[in-house]
């Protein structure tokens, strides 16, 4: 058996023990209620790995083949899940945003899906089907969202009040840093400056890497994020959809204006009764008497 080979095999052995190791963690800190989808999602590689060394090394290249389509497929949901479910944690003290966030993390799928059935159908292939196509394209547009969020949360933790050392960052973290090494691997290999063996060899080692920063976040204690009060900017921007999403009505100002216009007017109305009362003797009476007092006290203030 070849070095390569024995590489091989110590690098994809090394997936269930850093995995299994990743779940024991999640569970003594009851993390998996917190990150669902991505507890769901190791679990699942742990399952994918029992059905798929067996049958590789039996030469059962059929059942491979299906076992690892389905796993591969399985994985892309989960991986888009994660991702929503790490922007969820991250935008927790801001409802607004939040929401936003879901309705573009839909829309972003919805355009994820298209993109791969149409270039699905567009492939002229023979050697890849085009349900094969289908996932392969989904795979690598997941990859490349897992690297736009890193690169939001490296951008933008600060504003947000979250800490580089918490769980959510550290999900993030680790696929990004394998959506990065796998999508630069797979620009090489199919430009012909990379081999097969080695690509595979560097793609196994980028996820184990990416299986060790999970396991060390998961291990960690996680620091409480900054509180919302301080965090000037976020809350800018929550009020201000906040605005958006529940606007004013255009007319909200016209009764508090009639009601100074009513007031203005009955006040009008007493004070031209009062004159007319005035015509009488009583009336007038009371006026001078009125007069004189006010007189009077100003001479005092004097």
């Amino acid at each position: 058996m070849s070095e390569a080979r024995i590489l091989y095999y110590g690098l994809w052995i090394a997936h269930p023990v850093l995995q299994t190791a990743v779940v024991v963690a999640m569970l003594q800190h009851k993390l998996q209620r917190k990150f669902v989808f991505f507890f769901t999602y190791v679990a699942s590689q742990i399952l994918a790995f029992a059905l798929l060394f067996p049958a590789f090394l039996r030469h059962n290249f059929e059942a491979y083949f299906y076992i690892y389509w389905f796993i591969t497929a399985v994985s892309v949901v989960l991986g888009f899940k994660v991702i929503h479910e790490v922007f969820l944690d991250v935008f927790s003290p801001f409802h607004t945003l939040r929401d936003l966030g879901t309705v573009l993390f839909k829309w972003a799928g919805l355009v994820m899906l298209l993109v791969a059935g149409v270039v699905s159908i567009s492939s002229n292939s023979k050697e890849v089907v085009p349900w094969m196509q289908a996932i392969v394209t989904a795979q690598r547009c997941v990859r490349v969202i897992q690297c736009g969020m890193v690169l939001f949360l490296l951008f933008f933790a600060r504003y947000l009040g979250v800490s580089r050392r918490q769980h959510s960052f550290g999900i993030a973290l680790g696929f990004g840093g394998f959506a990065l090494v796998e999508l630069a691997m797979l620009a090489s290999w199919v430009g012909d400056h990379l081999g097969q063996v080695t690509f595979s060899l560097v793609n196994m080692a980028a996820y184990n890497a990416s299986m060790a920063v999970w396991l060390g976040y998961m291990l960690a204690q996680s620091p409480a994020r900054e509180a919302a009060s301080t965090l000037l900017q976020p809350q800018r921007w929550e009020h201000s959809l906040t605005d958006i999403h529940h606007p004013l009505p255009t007319d909200s100002l016209i009764p508090m204006f009639e009601g100074m216009v009513d007031r203005a007017l009955s006040r009008t109305r007493v004070a031209t009764d009062s004159v007319s009362g005035s015509c009488n003797p009583g009336g007038e009476n009371k006026a001078v008497g009125a007069t004189s007092k006010i007189l009077d006290s100003e001479k005092l203030l004097r």
